[in-house]
């Protein structure tokens, strides 16, 4: 399945066959001897949702959230039966929402947490000031001419070389970090590329970056929500959210999902 271009391996696995996940994931996401994705999404049952979303990242680590991921996962639920157009998935202990639509989904999002702006890191010798943001998961985000001053596109930014300095940054050990590169593509809408850990390169789209990436250009350059965020596969997720008393509340991730193909795999 692909969300906005951010792939996924996807599998029914209530009957609990799959036990070894973390060394499935990277034989199954390998793109030249497996099958090719960016993690992989198991469907399995639990006590509080109609069903539980286990996400391990393609390096076969467990990824916990992923806002893309949830959104294909939903989509498979209510095209085979599992749930209904209107459901809820537990992941990494927390209940989430989703509504399919055709072939659009949303899914309401836990509201970000550690939030820690103008963070001044030494990388590649230079010192680049950056925003962190959990959102489910980790995220920096970093606007481009905090880069460079003459910078004015993402397409100009070094994702790989920059975002695994990044990621991998004393700073954010042990676990290390997402790293999210914007500029402002006009009033209401933003232009982001990811360096995504787990993947441990570029993805074509970020769910949880794309929710870290509108909630910080609604801060640094006064934005209303709802929020466009353009990936780098130029698919359109749409990320809103509500302020109350200085704390972002009500987020929501929308955008498409579609199932790309689907088989049979021997593992």
């Amino acid at each position: 399945m692909s969300g906005a271009g951010n792939d996924f391996v996807v599998i029914d696995n209530r009957k609990g066959s799959i036990r070894n996940a973390h060394e499935l994931a990277p034989k199954l996401c390998d793109r030249r001897w497996g099958i090719g994705a960016d993690g992989l999404l198991l469907v399995e049952t639990s006590e509080n949702a109609d069903y539980r979303m286990m996400y391990y990242n393609a390096d076969g680590s467990y990824g916990g959230m992923c806002g893309n991921g949830g959104r294909c996962i939903a989509l498979f639920t209510e095209s085979t039966g599992i749930a209904k157009r209107t459901q809820s998935f537990e992941a990494l202990g927390h209940i989430y929402n989703a509504k399919v639509e055709n072939s659009s989904v949303k899914l309401s999002m836990k509201n970000p947490a550690a939030l820690k702006l103008n963070v001044v890191l030494p990388v590649k010798r230079k010192r680049v000031k950056v925003h962190f943001i959990d959102t489910g998961s980790p995220h920096v985000v970093i606007p481009v001419q905090n880069i460079s001053r003459t910078m004015k596109s993402v397409d100009k930014v070094d994702v790989e070389s920059l975002g695994h300095a990044i990621r991998h940054h004393k700073k954010f050990r042990p676990d290390g970090t997402n790293v999210n590169f914007i500029e402002q593509h006009d009033a209401n809408s933003i232009r982001m590329r990811t360096y995504e850990r787990g993947v441990e390169g570029e993805t074509l789209a970020c769910g949880t970056g794309s929710v870290a990436s509108a909630i910080l250009a609604a801060m640094l350059w006064k934005m209303t929500p709802p929020i466009t965020v353009l990936t780098r596969s130029n698919k359109e997720l749409l990320v809103n959210f509500s302020t109350e008393n200085g704390s972002i509340q009500d987020v929501s991730l929308s955008g498409p999902a579609t199932v790309t193909f689907e088989g049979i795999v021997d593992i």
